[in-house]
């Protein structure tokens, strides 16, 4: 299973401040998972691959999503 999530904001400094808050996850997953976050302008995009089932496919967006929820709102109180 494949999905691209794609987030754009005002501007390219909120952009970068959450893909360089999540980006660490992209190295510590798990064998059959792979999760790549970039910054390309002012959206941040992710890209995942499962290869251990739904539940684990499902569990992984809600994870990351949360994370990017986490730091978005940090980058908010601290402007």
């Amino acid at each position: 299973m494949e999905a691209e999530i794609v987030i754009r904001y005002d501007d390219v400094e909120m952009a970068e401040a959450v893909a360089s808050a999540v980006s660490p996850d992209n190295f510590k997953v798990p064998r059959g998972l792979n999760v790549k976050t970039i910054r390309r302008n002012n959206e941040v995009l992710a890209m995942i691959k499962c290869n251990r089932g739904f539940p684990s496919f499902i569990a992984t967006i809600d994870d990351l999503l949360f994370c990017i929820s986490v730091a978005e709102r940090t980058v908010r109180t601290i402007k």
